[in-house]
């Protein structure tokens, strides 16, 4: 059995020095130290030793086990640290190497537009206001002075959801829910996304963006209305701009008109991109109706108003000297990284 035994010892040193692989030495210590290992199978003929011969023949096997255990840990160790440096080497980084570069975004030109707006109205004490774009039909339009006959609110004009719910067509709706809760006065701009039902082209869109001032006080006239607006016009576009305004028809006020700026590029003289006329139309305006501030719960003879409204994109494309509506939601970077 003493030969027998180192034997054994012999063969499983040799496959352990001749192992590669963490598995392999997995199988070895199962086939010689398991179960159904070599050496425990020898124990197994203990049977058939003399008896004062047990003892001597056990601590031998006792100990050609504990050589075998101590191979196999020194294997492992070796194998396992062989691992991490090949590892280490397949994951060197070269110090030297040029950094990846770092694509940093940047504001959109409707966001840059709409900052420019908001600080202008809140350096004249005004309060940004925003609210739902699903909108009831009586905010949208009757507290609004449109009648139910109005083409506004035609379906080929307007996203209805039923009859009593629509995709808001302006932020105007905003306003009137601030004039109902009765904290006067009023001075807020509403920004926000409207949905009209357009075809998509050079200068419409189903969806958009609007921003619309109101003012509600004793004592409000006309003359703070271009006061305003043609301060707002020199903030945006120039200190030299100049602004002229003409008659018009909305709902909402009374009277009405139409706010053109004298051209930023031409100065006025007439140009391409003011189609020579010297003048740009920028937004529409006027004193807030009567009739609207009853609707809202306002005495119209102790306060009067002024209210306009401006599209978000017409800044932004104007400002920009950008042809094309569609360019500002293509995302190409091309286009976006010029802002």
């Amino acid at each position: 059995m003493r030969e027998q035994l180192e034997k054994i010892k012999e063969e499983a040193l040799k496959q352990i020095a001749a192992s590669d692989a963490l598995e392999k030495l997995n199988d070895i210590r199962v086939s010689y130290l398991g179960k159904k290992g070599e050496l425990t199978n020898l124990l197994k003929g203990m049977k058939n030793v003399a008896p004062e011969e047990r003892p001597k023949v056990g601590q031998m096997v006792n100990d050609a086990r504990a050589v075998i255990e101590g191979k196999l840990e020194e294997a492992k160790t070796a194998l396992a640290k062989k691992a991490r440096e090949e590892q280490l080497k397949r994951e060197v980084i070269d110090v030297t190497l040029p950094a990846k570069k770092n694509n940093v975004g940047h504001s959109h030109p409707n966001t840059i537009a709409l900052e420019a707006v908001e600080r202008i109205f809140v350096g004249m004490g005004y309060e940004v206001i925003e609210g739902p774009e699903i909108e009831y039909d009586e905010y949208n339009f009757t507290k609004l002075n449109i009648p139910p006959n109005h083409p506004a609110k035609d379906e080929q004009d307007t996203f209805y959801i039923n009859k009593d719910i629509v995709l808001r067509t302006q932020t105007s709706p905003v306003q009137a829910r601030t004039m109902e809760k009765g904290k006067l006065p009023i001075r807020m701009i509403s920004p926000g996304r409207v949905f009209r039902s357009d075809e998509v082209d050079a200068t419409h869109s189903p969806s958009f963006h609007q921003v619309e001032g109101l003012v509600i006080d004793k004592n409000i006239t006309l003359a703070d209305l271009k006061g305003t607006l043609a301060e707002f016009a020199k903030e945006m576009f120039g200190e030299d701009t100049k602004v002229k305004f003409r008659p018009h028809h909305f709902p909402f006020t009374e009277p009405s008109a139409e706010m053109d700026v004298s051209c930023f590029k031409c100065g006025g003289k007439g140009c391409r991109f003011c189609k020579g006329s010297g003048w740009i139309e920028i937004l529409g305006c006027g004193m807030v109706h009567p009739h609207v501030l009853e609707m809202c719960g306002i005495d119209p003879d102790a306060y009067t108003g002024f209210a306009f409204g401006v599209g978000l994109e017409r800044i932004a494309l104007l400002k920009y000297e950008i042809d094309d509506m569609r360019l500002l939601y293509e995302n190409d970077i091309r286009f976006l990284k010029q802002f």
